[in-house]
């Protein structure tokens, strides 16, 4: 796969996993913490540099998980939702200059098709739109290319909503690429852990900052 250069990713893993009833970033799979693995699935991306954002759980996830040359960054209003780690994600790429955009993806969906980060990128080439988002079965979902010049405007957004209103509001600015696979899933139940676990994964639609 191509690296196309100043390119990074951004890994939203901040939550308390509050439907999980333990932390998802650390749940064991194959051995290892869940959020190791999306990280390594993600460093196999057409990038150069990844970002993990972290906060419930900070501590044990700083100790379990294998961060490798990942950005680490912390964000203390996680209680807020998942627009507090974009912000704080998209804040610290900013002060990386020579990155240019960024991948957006949760860190409890592992399992995204192995070509699709490329055919984003393509897609953002070809088109010369800010954002490539890929559209699974009729559902856009995770991961989103984000072109550096809106990051502010994504920056700008509140609570737990991705980033579906910006994106439905400016067509022009999306690029699809269209997917024949279903949607990635969430990590968010003890159902779900038992289903990654007992390897009927993935089956069903995960939301994020595609939605």
């Amino acid at each position: 796969m191509r690296i196309l250069p100043n390119t990074a990713a951004l890994v939203l893993a901040a939550g308390a996993s509050s439907r999980l009833g333990r932390p998802k970033q650390l749940l064991e799979w194959r051995g290892r913490a869940l959020l190791s693995w999306i990280i390594e699935e993600v460093w196999a991306w057409p990038v150069t540099t990844v970002a993990v954002v972290i906060g419930a759980y900070e501590d044990e996830v700083l100790e379990i998980v294998e961060f490798g040359e990942s950005l680490v960054v912390i964000n203390p209003e996680w209680e807020e939702g998942l627009a507090s780690s974009l912000r704080v994600g998209l804040d610290a790429l900013t002060r990386e200059p020579a990155v240019e955009r960024a991948f957006v993806a949760l860190g409890d969906q592992p399992g995204i098709p192995v070509g699709l980060p490329g055919l984003l990128v393509e897609a953002m080439e070809r088109s010369g739109r800010p954002v490539a988002v890929p559209r699974y079965r009729y559902q856009r979902a995770n991961p989103v290319l984000v072109d550096r010049r809106l990051w502010p405007r994504f920056m700008s957004l509140e609570g737990d909503a991705g980033a579906a209103r910006i994106l439905k509001a400016h067509p022009e600015w999306v690029e699809e690429v269209w997917v024949d696979h279903l949607p990635p899933r969430d990590v968010d139940t003890p159902e779900d852990a038992a289903d990654l676990l007992a390897g009927i994964w993935p089956r069903g639609a995960g939301g994020g900052i595609g939605r």
